[in-house]
């Protein structure tokens, strides 16, 4: 049976009062069952092994250094970072982040329209490669009731779909790179836009680190 497991993860939120978010991101990370990603894995769990980090990895407050990484030097949540990154590189996936820039718009149902219409379009243009697959099984932990329900809705149409809610977040590390792409993918969004970066992500990416990363995602963009 040939399947494919969808990982998807969001950033942002549906507010629109001061200090909600500018950007709302959704990444999905498209993994096909018969490609093993054993090796990927075992360089990843080497790297942090290394770091004397297992934790599940959280760019946002990586790059922010709070949670768990709020004692980390720089230098270690970068090595965590490389990590987590080479191992999406390394691994045989398809990639994709659909932002929707919320000062086009000024309420959660236009954002809602948005980002139905953008994820359907995403869905339509890949149809031949989604519905080539026996079985889909999406990764999607319910983090945002909203989103969960566009999922639903736009994944409806297709028989062969199967949603999973409960899994370990640790333990599926291509849900991780799905995290990593809604972080790498906003700045980048910003970066094409001038928009300005916070004082941490200035401070965690430097200008030529970035164009590198950017460059070696292209070849596994959908």
């Amino acid at each position: 049976m040939r399947r494919l497991n969808i990982f998807i993860d969001e950033s942002g939120d549906f507010g629109f009062v001061d200090g909600s978010s500018d950007l709302y991101a959704v990444s999905f990370t498209m993994h096909e069952s018969v490609n093993s990603i054993s090796d990927e894995l075992n360089y990843l769990n080497e790297k942090l092994k290394k770091l004397d980090y297992d934790g599940m990895i959280h760019l946002a407050y990586l790059v922010a250094k709070r949670g768990d990484y709020s004692h980390f030097s720089l230098e270690k949540r970068k090595s965590i970072f490389w990590a987590i990154f080479y191992f999406s590189v390394r691994s045989k996936v398809k990639i994709r982040t659909i932002i929707v820039d919320k000062k086009y718009i000024n309420k959660k149902t236009q954002l809602n329209m948005s980002l139905a219409r953008e994820i359907s379009k995403f869905l339509k243009d890949n149809a031949e490669y989604i519905n080539s697959f026996d079985k889909v099984v999406i990764y999607y932990d319910n983090g945002q009731e909203t989103l969960a329900t566009l999922l639903d809705a736009v994944f409806a149409t297709n028989p062969n779909v199967e949603r999973r809610i409960d899994f370990d977040h640790k333990e599926k590390r291509l849900f991780q790179v799905s995290d990593m792409l809604t972080v790498i993918d906003k700045l980048d969004y910003k970066r094409k836009n001038k928009l300005p970066f916070t004082k941490a992500e200035k401070y965690f990416f430097n200008g030529k680190d970035f164009r590198q990363i950017i460059n070696l995602l292209k070849n596994k963009r959908i």
